[in-house]
């Protein structure tokens, strides 16, 4: 096992080859608007899995992938030659569900704004069905025959 440091840093390092070569070096047609987002490592540093995004539609994401795991064997060498490891970790690409979960939440948090800003509209004509305070508050008259009505004790001048 190896240090949780260690692994994280070459997990940010193979993070950046990747996305440098996918920038640089990958001409594949297939490939679109790819972001690598994130990587995480195994803690024998043996593989490696590396999470991207890509912008557009379903073919295109599928299109994609497919440039991806072509062009795994030339990444992975790239990332031995950079990094110097003993063993360079084997990649696995996987879409990252998280900006699409992201964009759904978007969408939740606006009709919900939406249906606020609605039932706002509604209230502002609203009246209420009893009296505005419901609560009971004692009459005038009943709290003065609460209350003392002088002082006990002291002479008045």
């Amino acid at each position: 096992m190896v240090d949780a440091a260690r692994a994280r840093k070459l997990a940010d390092r193979i993070q950046q080859i990747v996305a440098e070569m996918l920038e640089r070096r990958i001409k594949d047609p297939r490939l679109g608007f790819v972001t690598v987002t994130d990587t995480r490592i195994t803690a024998d540093l043996r593989e490696a899995t590396v999470f991207y995004t890509v912008f557009g539609s379903e073919a295109e994401r599928a299109d994609s992938a497919a440039a991806l795991e072509s062009a795994k064997g030339i990444i992975r060498s790239e990332v031995g030659k950079q990094t110097g490891v003993r063993f360079t970790p084997t990649l696995t690409f996987k879409h990252d569900p998280l900006p699409d979960s992201a964009r759904q939440l978007d969408d939740l948090i606006n009709a919900a704004r939406a249906k606020d800003q609605e039932l706002a509209r509604q209230a502002e004509n609203a009246a209420y069905a009893g009296e505005p305070d419901p609560y009971k508050k004692p009459d005038a008259e009943e709290e003065e025959e609460e209350e003392p009505s002088g002082r006990a004790g002291r002479p008045t001048t």
